[in-house]
C-alpha cells in the first residue's frame, strides 16, 4: 500500500525521447496534451490524457495505467516508481497526436483533488458500465476480441478506486500542499 508520494516527473523527463528523435513522433515533443481537453475520467496526478487518438494502442504496452472509453485513452492509474514511468511512456509512446500531458501538478489543486475524489462515483459507475458493455460485446462483431480483452482496463480500474487510489490520492495531496514527498511518520492529508 502507498504510503506516500514518489513524483515521477523527474523520471519521465529523464527517460522521454528528447526532441526530434526518431521515437519522439517524428521530431515533436511527446507530452503536448492541454488540460483544458483532458478526459474527465483521468485520476488526479502528473500525467493525463487529453485529445488523444483513436487507435487505442496505450494499453497494450501499459495496462496498469491506460484505459480507453471507446474513443479516447486516459491514465486510471498514476506510476509511483521508476519501472511503472518507464511503462507508461511506453503507453503514451504509440498514441498519434500526442495528445497526453505531464504537467497535472501545474494544475490540479487540494480542492479539486478532492472534488474529483468526492465525485469518483460517477466514473467508478461509467467504467463498471463501460467494462460490462464490453464484455459481452458481439462475438459475430470483427472488433469482438479487442472491445472484451480491454474491458479488462475498466475493471482495474474499479479495483482501483475500491482499493489503492485513496492512498495514493492522500499523499499526492501532501504533495500539491508542500511540493516535496512526505517524510516517514508525517500526517497525510484528507480526502
Amino acid at each position: 500500500m502507498i504510503t506516500g508520494y514518489w513524483d515521477p516527473v523527474p523520471t519521465a523527463r529523464r527517460l522521454a525521447p528528447p526532441e526530434g528523435s526518431r521515437f519522439a513522433h517524428f521530431g515533436s515533443p511527446m507530452f503536448k496534451g492541454v488540460w483544458a481537453d483532458r478526459n474527465w475520467r483521468n485520476v488526479p496526478g502528473p500525467f493525463y490524457g487529453a485529445d488523444t487518438d483513436s487507435l487505442m494502442l496505450g494499453r497494450d504496452w501499459a495496462p496498469a495505467h491506460i484505459a480507453y472509453d471507446g474513443g479516447y485513452e486516459f491514465v486510471f492509474r498514476q506510476p509511483v516508481n521508476e519501472r511503472e514511468t518507464e511503462t507508461l511512456l511506453d503507453g503514451v509512446g504509440w498514441e498519434l497526436y500526442n495528445g497526453y500531458a505531464m504537467d497535472g501538478d501545474d494544475h490540479w489543486t487540494v480542492e479539486g483533488v478532492r472534488d474529483w475524489w468526492r465525485d469518483r462515483g460517477r466514473v467508478r459507475e461509467w467504467a463498471v458500465e463501460t467494462g460490462a458493455e464490453w464484455a459481452a460485446w458481439d462475438e459475430s462483431d470483427e472488433y469482438s476480441g479487442f472491445y472484451r480483452a480491454h474491458a479488462q482496463g475498466h475493471r482495474d480500474f474499479v479495483a482501483h478506486i475500491d482499493d489503492g487510489l485513496e492512498a495514493y490520492l492522500r499523499g499526492y495531496l501532501y504533495w500539491l500542499e508542500h511540493r516535496r514527498e512526505p517524510e516517514p511518520g508525517e500526517a497525510l492529508p484528507g480526502l
